[in-house]
C-alpha cells in the first residue's frame, strides 16, 4: 500500500493499517519502512475480529477493505489485492 499511496489519494481513500502491536511499536515500524499512512493500535484483535481479519495461526490475515463514510463495506479481499483491484470497486459507483 505504500507504494499505492497516491492512487488512493487520487480518489479520496485514505488507507491506515490495524494491527495488535502497540502504539510504539507501530510508530518505530512506520519510521523504518517510512510509511505514509496511519497504523492503528488494536492490542485485543476486537478491529481485526469484527472484520474476520484473524487467523488462528498467524494472527492477523492482511486484508482490504474499502469503506464509505457511512460505514458501507465498498471492497473486501483477503492478502493485498493492489490499488488497480481494490478501487474497481470506486468506479462501478
Amino acid at each position: 500500500m505504500r507504494d499505492e499511496i497516491e492512487q488512493y489519494q487520487r480518489v479520496g481513500v485514505r488507507p491506515f493499517g490495524v494491527n495488535g502491536a502497540s502504539v510504539e511499536q507501530h510508530a518505530a515500524y512506520a519510521r523504518k519502512l517510512g510509511l505514509p499512512f496511519p497504523l492503528l493500535s488494536d492490542p485485543g484483535l476486537a478491529i481485526s475480529k469484527a472484520y474476520h481479519a484473524v487467523n488462528a495461526l498467524r494472527g492477523i490475515s492482511r486484508s482490504v477493505y474499502l469503506i464509505d463514510r457511512d460505514g458501507t463495506i465498498l471492497f473486501s479481499a483477503s492478502g493485498a489485492p493492489g490499488a488497480d483491484v481494490s478501487l474497481e470497486s470506486l468506479a462501478r459507483e
